[in-house]
C-alpha cells in the first residue's frame, strides 16, 4: 500500500488528460460523474454532512476499514492500479508494433510486440475481469461471483458507471468499432493459456483470478465476458453509442483521424489511468457509505 486511502483522494488530480477523457463522456451517462477530489470533501458530498466532527468520525472509521486487510478494499485498489500500471506498457508495445508496420526499416518491432487486436481484445477483457473481481472484494463475496456482478451493473451509477463506460468507448468501440463485443469473444475463444501468460496484466492479477490453473482462468475470463456481453450490447444500442460520436467529443480537446484508431486506441492506453482514478473515487464512496451505516 503506497498510500493512505485519504492521500490517495486528496491527491486525485482536477484536470489533465484522464480528467478530459471522463468528461467527454457526459453524453453517454449525463450527469452520472463529477470528479471529487479531497477526502473531506468527498465525506460531505456522500453523506450531506457539514459537522466538523461528525465528519472526522466518518474519515476515520473509513480509512480504518481500508487499513483492514482481512477486507478486501486495499485488494480491489491494487487490481484498479494495476490493470492501469500494465496497460500503459501495452499501450506502448501497441504503438511500437503500429510503427513497425508503417515504416520499413523499423519492421522488427512488429515481431517481437503484440499483434495490437489481439492486445487490445486481452486487455478489454481482463480489465472486465478486474472489475468484476474488484466488485467481489469490495462487498465481500466470492471472487466468481459472476451473477452478483451481472445483476449489479443495473444499479452502478457515478463514478462505476462512467469507468463502464470508459471501458467500453475507449477499450471497445475505438480500436474495434460498435462490433467489439463480437471481435473481443472470437479473440477469447482462440486464445491458448500459453498466449495469456504472455500478458503482463494477466500475469500482475493471476493470484487474484478465479481458478487454479491457467486454463481455468481463460475458462473464467471467458464466461465473465459472455455473461457480460448482452448488458454491454444494450448499454451501446441504448445509447445509440458509435465511434463517429466518441470520436467528436475526443476532437474537443486532441488531434484524431479515423484511419488511426489503433494508434488511439494505445494513446490512451499510455496516457490515462482512468481505471485507477474512478476506482479510487468508487472505494472512497463505498468506504465512506460503510463508516457512516456503521457509525
Amino acid at each position: 500500500m503506497s498510500k493512505p486511502i485519504f492521500k490517495l483522494v486528496d491527491d486525485l488530480p482536477t484536470g489533465g488528460l484522464t480528467v478530459m477523457l471522463l468528461n467527454s463522456l457526459d453524453f453517454v451517462v449525463p450527469g452520472q460523474w463529477e470528479n471529487l477530489v479531497g477526502f473531506e470533501n468527498t465525506i460531505k458530498k456522500v453523506t450531506g454532512e457539514t459537522d466538523p466532527a461528525l465528519v472526522k468520525q466518518i474519515g476515520d472509521r473509513a480509512v480504518w476499514l481500508f487499513n483492514d486487510k482481512s477486507q478486501g478494499y486495499q485488494n480491489a485498489l491494487w487490481l484498479y492500479q494495476t490493470v492501469d500500471s500494465t496497460d500503459s506498457a501495452l499501450g506502448a508495445a501497441a504503438l511500437a508494433n503500429k510503427v513497425g508496420e508503417s515504416v520499413n526499416f523499423l519492421g522488427f518491432l512488429n515481431k517481437i510486440t503484440p499483434n495490437p487486436q489481439k492486445a487490445q481484445a486481452i486487455d478489454l477483457s481482463i480489465k472486465l475481469v478486474a472489475e468484476l473481481v474488484a466488485f467481489c472484494q469490495i462487498n465481500g463475496i466470492p471472487g466468481n461471483s459472476i451473477g452478483d456482478f451481472v445483476r449489479s451493473l443495473t444499479d452502478y451509477s457515478g463514478e462505476s458507471l462512467i469507468r463502464m463506460a470508459a471501458l467500453i468507448s475507449f477499450d471497445g468501440i475505438i480500436p474495434f468499432g460498435p462490433s467489439f463485443v463480437l471481435t473481443t469473444m472470437d479473440f477469447l475463444e482462440k486464445l491458448t493459456p500459453k498466449e495469456l501468460e504472455q500478458n503482463k496484466t494477466f500475469e500482475k492479477i493471476k493470484p487474484l483470478i478465479p481458478g487454479n490453473s491457467t486454463s481455468s482462468q481463460l475458462d473464467f475470463i471467458g464466461e465473465s465476458f459472455g455473461s457480460v456481453q448482452g448488458w454491454m450490447t444494450s448499454f451501446v444500442g441504448d445509447r445509440q453509442l458509435t465511434r463517429e460520436k466518441l470520436l467528436g467529443k475526443l476532437r474537443n480537446f486532441m488531434e484524431v483521424t479515423e484511419d488511426k484508431m489503433d494508434y488511439l486506441a494505445a494513446f490512451i492506453d499510455m496516457s490515462t489511468n482512468y481505471y485507477e482514478h474512478t476506482g479510487i473515487q468508487t472505494l472512497a464512496h463505498r468506504l465512506i457509505e460503510r463508516a457512516v451505516a456503521e457509525i
